[in-house]
This record gives structure tokens, C-alpha cells and sequence, in this order.
């Protein structure tokens, strides 16, 4: 008997103030397998990922390992599936140690406080994100790329199954996008995460997916492996962009090709 899927999601429909932005969603991710999900600005990929992880209602659409997202309670739920958000709230004046060990607040008991394992986790992950030296500094002194590896160590410290990573790469030069991509794919093969990710830059998201899924006007319109979607034509198509598709050694590489007058 095979294993359940890590996510199952069947006719996701989301409006939000009135206006549709899913129109009937089918996605599954295997256990284990990285898929990311791209699409046009307003496609509605961070409301997809919103409601995977239980953050908008989806009542009977979402299950995660075989189980309805509803019939997990929130701790539970926690302990599943962790997101890193584009731009989460932040508190003010809290420590960069303090900000990640809020992962660790599914392990905690209500009234507790944190174990030596809690901080052993949580200085861990720090190490492994380059972050060690920053455990006292404010959040509010950092630089967006610093941040952003700060809201994935959070993630991570959480040692949930499922990682939910909406545009994790965003606020980072090259070098750490490559550098934070790499760890999340080097803990996927050792820890057997499972990751939905979405992403803009497309030549780097097929770089890393073993499978992604295009989305426009709240729809699933190609899905497959990262050379069965990085088309010219879909991009092309869906995107409105000129670009050229060349064959990387991991995948696809998209080239914007300078429109004639």
C-alpha cells in the first residue's frame, strides 16, 4: 500500500472580499518530492500556499498526509507543516534567537518554557544558515537578506515534515539564494522534507523542483516536470514575456529576450 501524499488538495476554491482567486485548485505532492508552483503576479500561488497551510478556510479541499486539514487542531498542525511567509509580522525589539525559537513553540508545553533541546535546535539551524554570529541582534537591524534567512531558520527549527517557502529567496543576492536553496534541498535528502515552494525566478525554481505547476487566473494551466512547463510558448502565453529556453545541466534556464521595437 502506498504511502498517503505529503498534500492533496481537490477543487480549492478561495474568494477573497468577494472576488475569486482560486477557481478550483488540484494539486498532489508526493512525500519527500520539492514542487513549485509559479505563475503571473495575482495568479493567486501565495493564497494557494495560505491555504495549504491552514492560514484561509478550505473546508474538505486540503489534506495533508492523509489527513483533513481541518481535523488537525493548530498545534498539531504545527508540528506538520511550517511556512516561511514573504513578509511575516515581526515583532518589535525581538532578538533573532528569540524570533526563531518561536518555532519551537509546538514542542513547548502551555505555561513551559523552552528545553536545552529547544536551544540546541534553534542554534543548530543558526549555524547551518550562517546566522550564529546574529543571535543577539534585533531583527529591525538586519538587512532584507538577513531576514529572510532569519524567517526560514524559524521554519526550519520547527522540524515540521512540510516546508511552505512563498518566494524564500526574494530579498537575497545570488550567492544566498543559492546558498539557502541548496541547505533546503541538502535537509530535504537527509531529513526527508517535503517542499512547495513559489518563486519568480524561474530559471532558479526549475533549477531545484522536481516538479512545478503553473497557475494563472486562479487555475492550474500546465503542471509537470520543470522542462514540461518552462516552455517559450507557455511563457510566452501566460506571462506575456519574450524569452528564450535554453537546456541547463539541472534544468531549464530562462533568458528575457529584449522585445523589437
Amino acid at each position: 500500500m502506498s504511502a498517503a501524499p505529503a498534500v492533496q488538495v481537490r477543487d480549492l476554491r478561495v474568494a477573497l472580499g468577494g472576488t475569486p482567486i482560486l477557481a478550483g485548485v488540484d494539486l498532489t505532492v508526493a512525500a519527500g518530492e520539492w514542487v513549485t508552483v509559479i505563475g503571473p503576479n495575482g495568479a493567486g500561488k501565495s493564497t494557494l500556499l495560505r491555504a495549504v497551510g491552514g492560514l484561509l478556510p478550505a473546508p474538505g479541499a486540503v489534506t495533508l498526509f492523509g489527513t483533513p486539514i481541518a481535523a488537525l487542531r493548530r498545534r498539531e498542525r504545527a508540528r506538520v507543516v511550517a511556512t516561511v511567509a514573504q513578509s511575516p509580522v515581526v515583532p518589535a525589539g525581538m532578538s533573532v534567537l528569540d524570533y526563531v525559537l518561536l518555532g519551537r513553540t509546538p514542542y513547548i508545553p502551555a505555561l513551559g518554557r523552552e528545553s536545552a533541546t529547544d536551544l540546541a535546535v534553534v542554534h543548530e539551524v543558526l549555524e547551518r544558515l550562517d546566522l550564529g554570529g546574529f543571535s543577539r541582534r534585533e531583527l529591525a537591524t538586519l538587512s532584507g537578506g538577513e531576514r529572510q534567512r532569519v524567517f526560514l531558520a524559524r521554519a526550519l527549527a520547527q522540524g515540521a515534515t512540510l516546508l511552505l517557502l512563498d518566494e524564500p529567496t526574494s530579498a537575497l543576492d545570488i550567492g544566498h539564494q543559492q546558498e539557502v536553496l541548496d541547505l533546503v534541498d541538502r535537509l530535504r535528502g537527509e531529513h526527508g522534507l517535503t517542499v512547495l515552494a513559489t518563486m519568480h525566478d524561474l530559471s532558479i525554481a526549475g533549477e531545484y523542483a522536481d516538479r512545478m505547476v503553473l497557475l494563472a487566473a486562479g487555475r492550474v494551466v500546465a503542471a509537470g516536470t520543470p522542462r514540461e512547463v518552462l516552455t517559450e510558448r507557455l511563457l510566452a502565453e501566460h506571462y506575456r514575456a519574450s524569452v528564450r529556453v535554453v537546456d541547463g545541466d539541472h534544468g531549464p534556464l530562462v533568458v528575457p529576450v529584449r522585445r523589437t521595437p
